[in-house]
């Protein structure tokens, strides 16, 4: 992925503009701009707006070349609709439309005006345009696809114009760049067809990253899993011949004595469903069932950008669902590394099963002070929140509050969904000591109520991603999500 420089500015005048070969400026449908009075421009976007050329709505851009302003320089002005309407959705398409509009122009030296608006706090305003607009350039570009025309652009360097102190400036830049770095990560991975990103690439992924940044890196394989008697998630691996890993990071930013925080991520590199398979239409999009493990991974990579003062842990089992004549039935029951019984009732509820012994594993090992899982996990999600919100449950209120606090903050949002005992009457068996599905009911809730079972002794979150994780449709592809929430949460973790 292409790095763009970022740097921040506090004045811009018509002196400092010869650095730059192109200027971004909002423009308010209903509101003077200082910015552009300073400049000479308010006179021409006048006329603009008064002739139709320019009405400076939402959604709206106009670039102006260099011989045709007073500049002598490129202005893309972007429209941004009565002051008061602005919203996070809105401000955030406007960075987008603002990257779609010079992509294919010769602007390499950038003065980004976006960042110099009364809305919200200038260091959220500037995290937002890093992220958004590094963002931008990822495209999905791996040995599989084959030839395709790549886009080109010539952008290098963008300055972020913001009056506000420099140092928390540069700061959210930074976080807004590393967390766009690791969102690619997490695309590339999820997009990939299942052939080329196995349970082994992912290990070979993890291996990778910890010698770039200097990570711990521990990989168990199907021998050592058995022994160690992880039934539950060796139930789901036995269908397959492709081998499965518990790949496991660590991450050391703080005192080696301070309890880590875990991220735990689903890692189905495909899911046919198993014995219990799926409807064959949309069947290739299971190749993005991993999107927890991808998440995981691309949070580290952001981790090892930023080096913030916490110790963290990232734990991912890793395997395909499939079924072949050796793979798990329903009816089944299976030993999960807790000591628990779980009577299989359906197949293609195999993420919680793989999670289970993950969940008991990372206590066992690591001792955190908190988890946070997450994994595509139910379909049922996407029915409840569709695809624009996730969902968060778990058994400690102050570690969900926090995480509701970093989606808000970074729009990458998350819904709390209950918990309650009620639910566990779903999961009842007559076999074992709980079935691994409780019916069509509350399906996200009996999920997380399932993973809850080996949970009680840690504070805990689950965030269910299936709903946006990726796209489907024309623009098919892996989101990124939640890479955003998780490194934000982690960052003001260190700073406390």
């Amino acid at each position: 992925m292409k790095h763009i420089a970022f740097n921040s500015v506090q004045n811009l005048t018509l002196e400092t503009l010869k650095a730059f070969d192109t200027l971004v400026l909002p423009v308010f449908s209903d509101q003077a701009n200082s910015l552009a009075d300073s400049l000479g421009l308010t006179a021409l976007i006048n006329t603009l707006i008064t002739e139709g050329d320019f009405s400076a709505k939402a959604n709206q851009s106009l670039l102006l070349p260099s011989h045709a302003n007073p500049l002598e320089k490129r202005a893309l002005l972007i429209g941004l609709g009565e002051a008061n309407k602005l919203t996070d959705r809105s401000y955030l398409a406007a960075i987008k439309n603002a990257y779609k509009a010079l992509e294919s122009t010769g602007a390499s030296q950038i003065c980004n005006a976006l960042t110099h608006i009364d809305y919200k706090t200038a260091v959220w305003r500037c995290y937002q345009n890093a992220l958004g607009l590094q963002q931008s350039v990822y495209e999905y570009s791996h040995v599989s696809r084959g030839k395709f025309t790549q886009k080109t652009n010539k952008i290098t360097h963008i300055s972020l114009l913001s009056d506000a102190p420099s140092t928390a400036v540069d700061s959210a830049i930074s976080q807004g760049q590393a967390t766009a770095l690791g969102m690619a990560l997490t695309q590339d991975l999820a997009n990939m067809p299942s052939n080329f990103c196995t349970p082994t690439y992912l290990a070979d992924t993890a291996v990778e990253l910890g010698q770039t940044y200097g990570f711990e890196v521990n990989i168990l394989d199907r021998a050592e899993m058995i022994e160690m008697g992880m039934g539950s998630f060796m139930a789901v691996a036995q269908g397959t011949d492709t081998p499965p890993k518990m790949i496991c990071l660590r991450y050391l930013g703080a005192n080696a004595t301070q309890a880590p925080i875990a991220l735990v991520g689903k890692g189905v590199t495909f899911d046919t469903g198993g014995i219990s398979i799926k409807p064959g239409e949309a069947m290739d999009e299971m190749k993005y069932d991993m999107g927890g493990a991808a998440t995981v991974l691309g949070t580290f990579k952001a981790l090892g950008e930023l080096k913030p003062a916490i110790n963290v842990v990232g734990v991912i089992p890793a395997t395909e669902n499939m079924p072949s004549g050796n793979a798990i039935k329903p009816g089944d029951v299976v030993t999960s590394l807790s000591g628990q019984t779980i009577e299989i009732l359906n197949t293609d509820a195999e993420g919680r099963l793989i999670l289970c012994d993950a969940l008991t594993y990372t206590q066992q090992t690591y001792q955190p002070a908190k988890i946070i899982d997450m994994a595509t996990l139910t379909g049922a999600c996407i029915i409840a929140l569709g695809h624009n919100i996730s969902a968060v449950l778990g058994n400690n209120q102050d570690l969900i509050n926090d995480l509701l606090s970093a989606g808000q903050t970074t729009y990458d949002r998350l819904w709390q969904m209950p918990l309650s005992e009620e639910y566990d009457e779903q999961l009842k068996s007559n076999f074992a000591d709980m079935a691994n599905i409780g019916g069509r009911p509350a399906g996200t809730i009996t999920a997380a109520q399932f993973l809850a079972r080996f949970t009680k002794n840690v504070a805990w979150a689950h965030l269910d991603i299936a709903g946006t994780a990726w796209v489907s449709g024309a623009n098919k592809g892996a989101t990124g999500r939640p890479v955003p929430t998780l490194v934000e949460y982690l960052v003001k973790q260190a700073a406390q």
